[in-house]
């Protein structure tokens, strides 16, 4: 009787943690719902269709193309697959060493991760970076589009010879304007300065007027 009983606590245990999870995962109310919305909002059709083809041409016909709309770009994009051919595309090491299909959530999070974890090395910057649960739950598919933007512009930035397709769908990013200098001409450098500063040593506050005090004009 007592075995019986703990296996019905267990059961009952587990039968409220499911509900509670498909509670969560239930439809959004009040102010989840508007900020839901607003996310949904920034998601732009036209540059979902500019993205498709730019992957497309990058990666090759073998990555397909997705039902037009939100929720096929998600679903084109959700197991990791593509996106680590992508970003594979671009490297030359190949970072993602090992790319495969799978209808399991943790592998198909894991290929997501992998891919943010390479284009934050090739360059793009935390801010642009979009989290798994974005991509993988559809919670902002506009932060999606953002992170690949992103990296279509850093990979025209770089005009590394492995950026396929039309450079104009991108903005290059402004590259740092990095100058080295030799010890030689650091220190000529520091010689200038000093005889420019040498120049005023002979100079005195005698000629000049004290903030709010009027200035005395002698009359010859």
């Amino acid at each position: 009787m007592a075995h019986i009983k703990k296996l019905y606590i267990i059961l009952l245990t587990f039968s409220t943690q499911g509900a509670s999870t498909m509670a969560n995962k239930g439809p959004s109310y009040g102010m989840s719902r508007q900020v839901q919305d607003k996310i949904e909002q920034k998601y732009d059709p036209e540059l979902e269709v500019r993205l498709v083809e730019w992957i497309g041409t990058q990666c090759g016909s073998g990555v397909g193309k997705p039902e037009a709309g939100k929720l096929g770009f998600q679903a084109w994009l959700k197991d990791g697959c593509v996106l680590c051919e992508l970003i594979n595309s671009l490297c030359k090491d190949k970072p993602v060493k090992k790319i495969q299909s799978s209808s399991m959530a943790f592998k198909q999070m894991e290929q997501i991760s992998q891919f943010l974890n390479a284009a934050e090395r090739y360059g793009v910057v935390k801010t642009d970076m979009f989290q798994t649960v974005d991509l993988w739950e559809g919670k902002d598919l506009a932060a999606v589009q953002r992170t690949l933007m992103a990296l279509g512009s850093i990979a025209v930035t770089k005009d590394e010879g492995s950026f396929r397709g039309d450079p104009s769908w991108f903005f290059k990013k402004a590259q740092e304007n990095r100058r080295d200098f030799s010890d030689d001409q650091l220190k000529e450098g520091k010689n200038v300065i000093g005889l420019q500063m040498g120049s005023n040593k002979g100079a005195s506050q005698s000629g000049m007027t004290g903030y709010g005090r009027p200035r005395q004009i002698m009359n010859p």
